[in-house]
């Protein structure tokens, strides 16, 4: 039989298209997708000194970021605000840097911070420093700061609802309970005794609750990847930062507060109602605790008026978001995002300082300055008036 050599030739010509066009689609689908930039981000702040940690950025703009001295017993200072292009000590430079004032009248080692519904601005001091045993008296406090005249008009010192070992990392304003508001503030602990902390702003009237619950304490069996090493969770042997309640976020109406240990990957939620509620005991709050289903390991937490959550997301460099309906969707990812940790969500942007905590841990540091503050654009919250 004679072969047809132009036919022989279109086949042989076919074979190798098709064999190409399947090496690409190959290849294509290789690709990891979640090693795509997803967003965009614009970089506030570069900070060569102390790592930064909480943020807060004001309707007006100002713009608020903190430099805790529990990992680096830095000499700069603790609360600084960015103004015409500087950082500058706050509310002052006594307060805010190392001084002569007690540790009850100065901030020593500023964590976590929020807003609250009236515009003042709140600080939880941890009141930790590297190298140096245990706590002071005075040196863990909640914080209330008037912004229009830039003075401290609230400093409430944790006594009864301080341990030694206490990591106070958050903190978030209710003021719906209580004549004067109420304090939620999550204490990740140093060592094995992680809890919810509450403060009647009036009185300074304080507890510990939920220490030992499973939406408090460190997941077990918990594994995790940073920076593309696998690592198991190991009580105090642990290689990674870890710890128990680390992030807290409010609901627009403050009537449930969401939150989650470091070292997990749950999502939890109590309501307000009962979490002020001086009256009830630990059985009766953990009645109530919901269990919001599983998201990533989270570091810090917010929430828009939209009652959309935010999460840092360190695994994967990006900041997540979970919609009020349960479902998630990335709001940034970016490979700068390395260990993404206070954020901060304003009506159009929502703000991340980013520590490298990923790169410090048991027996190693290897963070490099500098460190940034980014912004990502989020959609802003429709804005109408019936009157015109």
């Amino acid at each position: 039989m004679t072969k047809n050599p132009l036919k022989q030739a279109s086949i042989t010509a076919l074979a190798a298209a098709m064999l190409a066009l399947t090496a690409t689609a190959a290849q294509a689908e290789t690709i990891d997708r979640s090693l795509v930039p997803i967003g965009s981000i614009q970089e506030v702040a570069a900070f060569s000194g102390p790592g930064p940690s909480g943020i807060v950025v004001t309707p007006e703009g100002r713009t608020f970021v903190g430099f805790p001295r529990h990992a680096d017993d830095h000499a700069g200072m603790t609360l600084g605000e960015l103004i015409d292009g500087k950082l500058v000590p706050y509310p002052s430079a006594d307060v805010s840097l190392p001084s002569g004032l007690s540790d009850a009248k100065r901030l020593v080692s500023l964590h976590g911070m929020t807003l609250d519904k009236r515009g003042r601005l709140w600080l939880i001091d941890d009141g930790k420093r590297a190298g140096k045993p245990g706590i002071p008296a005075g040196a863990a406090k909640v914080v209330g700061i008037d912004l229009s005249s830039n003075s401290i008009v609230t400093s409430i010192e944790l006594k009864d609802a301080l341990r030694q070992d206490s990591h106070m990392n958050d903190l978030r304003i209710d003021l719906t309970h209580g004549s004067q508001g109420t304090a939620y503030v999550a204490d990740s602990s140093f060592g094995d005794d992680p809890a919810l902390v509450v403060v009647d702003l009036a009185t300074g009237k304080q507890r510990r609750v939920l220490a030992g619950h499973p939406s408090i304490v460190a997941q077990k069996d918990f594994v995790t990847q940073l920076d593309g090493v696998p690592m198991r969770y190991d009580g105090k042997n642990t290689a990674f930062p870890h710890g128990g309640v680390d992030g807290l976020a409010l609901t627009p109406d403050s009537s449930r507060l969401f939150y989650s240990p470091l070292t997990s990957r749950h999502l939890w939620s109590l309501p307000t109602a009962a979490l002020s509620d001086f009256g009830l005991d630990d059985r009766q709050l953990a009645a109530q605790i919901k269990d919001e289903g599983e998201k990533v390991m989270v570091d810090g937490m917010d929430m828009d008026a939209q009652g959309r959550l935010y999460m840092t997301d360190a695994e994967h460099h990006q900041v997540l978001r979970r919609w009020p309906d349960g479902r998630l969707d990335v709001v940034v990812r970016d490979p700068r995002l390395v260990w993404p940790d206070g954020v901060f969500v304003t009506a159009d942007s929502v703000y991340v300082t980013l520590g490298q905590w990923s790169r410090m841990g048991k027996g190693f540091d290897t963070r490099q300055p500098p460190y940034l503050l980014v912004k990502a654009p989020i959609e802003a919250t429709p804005q109408f008036d019936a009157a015109q």
